[in-house]
């Protein structure tokens, strides 16, 4: 076995995001490594020779066992030898199974297979578990932690943010509540897709021409030899499985990749000097800066950005490997083989982001004071609502010139309102009419005009919390 220092790999993910994430990365490589591909390929060309025999009436356990050995004994540098000398993999691979194998399995290995057949199939196993066995554990519990912290800050009161400026009032459970919806659904869609990715044995053009010459049912075959990998067959396949299948998958981890890059790059706005509201957690030796001793850095809300914006654009070129001429060319030999590394970047932010969350430090009195900040500004909306209620048209332009006035004065809205007898009167009248709240007492609070943010928060919370109990409930049941 050869020994190499990490520090000489060439891709970060294999040393700078492995040590980081070492216990992470280690579960990944069952599914997602070099040696992975080659055993999981090993495990279909098993499937295959236990097929066959099943058809002929010859599988036993004997049969059986030394098949499984074969499969299970395969060393991943011989196949790698062999290749050097065939420049053709699968053929390497079977090459070097057949040696393992007793002399008269050895004619069923591969038989009626072309190389693709393996090859998809085998990757359609290793992402499936990949995605349900590391990936979904790691979504869920970032999800969880947003279900906690939304419910925790339900209540808390934080000004609403849009294009930068304050908008109207909203709590920060609710502002959490927005990633939790958002990641819920694709963690939730990424389980269904998941568990429908495909496999093929219908030979070198999809047609089943050499099954057809060997059983008069070779759909059947192919069903029987899939199922005994737990997969279903491609409902149409050329040399390949159809892409889509495998697309749609990329599609939707990229978007959860997105909405936590999203979560990460406001959490690191909130963490900014001017606004402090958060903070992530800081390690007593942790260093901020090579020269600012001061410095408390957003870190990892920055790298988890950056990690996204490092995999996103790979999307496109799964997109155009879903483009292959007729019936199969080898224009994706290359960029297919980044597929793991893009569900490995993800997974990476997902952990980091799920650490960013159960370490964050919500400053509530910060918050209020941000929301107090433009004082009773934040209430412009309330008031040409209620007066628009009352059923003055002109109130969104009465409203407007007051918070005109407001600021080159420096007078509040509502000593501005109150100044103008018969609109005073009028707010007073229609908030006490339909929400039984005293115009003065509203105005002085922005912190109560949150609609329905509270309950939101809690509901999406308890929602989402028991969607993820049963996800993760129905993997534990496939293990």
């Amino acid at each position: 076995m050869e020994h190499r220092s990490i520090f000489r790999n060439i891709s970060p993910l294999d040393h700078r995001y492995l040590q980081s994430n070492r216990q992470l990365f280690e579960q990944l490589s069952e599914y997602l490594s070099e040696e992975a591909a080659v055993c999981y390929c090993a495990r279909v060309e098993a499937a295959l020779v236990k097929t066959h025999l099943e058809f002929e009436g010859a599988l036993t356990d004997q049969a059986e066992s030394a098949v499984d050995a074969a499969a299970e004994g395969l060393d991943p540098a011989e196949v790698y030898a062999e290749e050097e000398r065939t420049h053709h993999n699968i053929r390497a691979l079977v090459n070097v199974m057949q040696h393992s194998l007793p002399e008269r399995l050895r004619p069923y290995l591969h038989r009626a297979a072309t190389s693709v057949d393996v090859l998809d199939t085998a990757a359609a196993m290793r992402y499936r578990d990949a995605l349900r066995r590391v990936v979904l554990p790691v979504l869920i519990a970032v999800v969880e932690e947003l279900c906690r912290l939304s419910k925790q800050e339900a209540d808390t009161p934080q000004v609403g943010r849009t294009h930068g400026r304050h908008a109207v009032p909203v709590t920060f459970g609710f502002a959490l509540a927005e990633y939790l919806a958002r990641l819920g659904k694709s963690t939730q869609r990424l389980h269904e897709l998941s568990g429908d990715l495909r496999g093929k044995l219908s030979g070198a053009v999809g047609a089943y021409n050499a099954l057809s010459l060997l059983y008069p049912d070779p759909l059947e075959f192919e069903r029987r030899h899939l199922k005994r990998l737990g997969i279903h067959p491609s409902e149409y396949a050329t040399q390949i499985v159809e892409p889509e299948y495998l697309l749609r998958v990329l599609f939707e981890l990229s978007a959860a990749f997105g909405v936590i890059a999203n979560l990460a790059d406001d959490l690191r706005h909130l963490q900014r000097s001017e606004i402090d509201e958060v903070r992530e957690q800081f390690g007593e030796t942790q260093v901020g800066s090579s020269t600012m001793p001061q410095k408390r850095n957003p870190w990892n809300c920055e790298h988890i950005k950056s990690l996204w914006k490092a995999f996103a654009p790979r999307v496109v070129s799964f997109q155009m490997d879903q483009i292959s001429e007729h019936q199969r060319d080898l224009s994706n030999s290359a960029s297919g083989r980044f597929v793991g590394e893009f569900i490995a970047g993800a997974v990476a932010a997902g952990e980091r982001m799920r650490r960013v969350l159960s370490g964050l430090q919500v400053d509530r009195e910060r918050m209020r004071a941000n929301l107090g900040m433009t004082g009773d500004m934040v209430l412009a909306e309330a008031a040409y609502i209620v007066l628009s209620a009352a059923g003055r048209a002109d109130a969104h332009e009465i409203v407007r010139r007051l918070t005109v006035e407001s600021e080159a004065k420096g007078r509040s809205v509502l000593e501005l309102l109150q100044a103008d007898t018969g609109l005073w009167r009028t707010l007073q009248a229609e908030l006490k009419e339909r929400s039984g709240i005293d115009a003065e007492a509203f105005f002085s609070s922005p912190q109560g005009y949150s609609g329905q943010a509270a309950r939101r928060a809690r509901e999406l919370s308890d929602r989402y919390r028991k969607l993820m109990t049963r996800i993760k409930e129905a993997l534990a049941n496939e293990l």
